[in-house]
């Protein structure tokens, strides 16, 4: 059995990498803002995957520096599993920066 943590890490780097690997090469390309919108459903899937599992739950999950709720371990976990992977992604398909 995995814990709440193991869970929660397992779907955002299943949906970051079918994101990154899968998905936004085929309907983004090196648009970034077309990136931009697609990140955000996809981050707005986790949370409510995050949520329908662990809202109200009363569990507490452990980020290495204290506990939090599952929203903030959600979010910040998965920042930290996205963005090396976007930096990679912005080099490979020569993603312009908007000015």
């Amino acid at each position: 059995m995995t814990s709440p943590e193991q869970t929660v890490l397992m779907l955002n780097v299943i949906v970051v990498l079918l994101g990154y690997l899968v998905i936004y090469p085929r309907v983004a390309g090196n648009n970034f803002n077309k990136i931009t919108g697609h990140d955000l459903i996809a981050t707005s899937i986790v949370l409510i995957t995050s949520a329908s599992m662990y809202y109200d739950s009363g569990i507490e999950f452990n980020l290495l520096v204290g506990t939090v709720n599952w929203f903030w371990f959600t979010l910040i976990t998965y920042m930290a599993i996205e963005i090396p992977v976007l930096l990679w992604y912005i080099k490979k398909y020569k993603v312009t920066l908007p000015k």
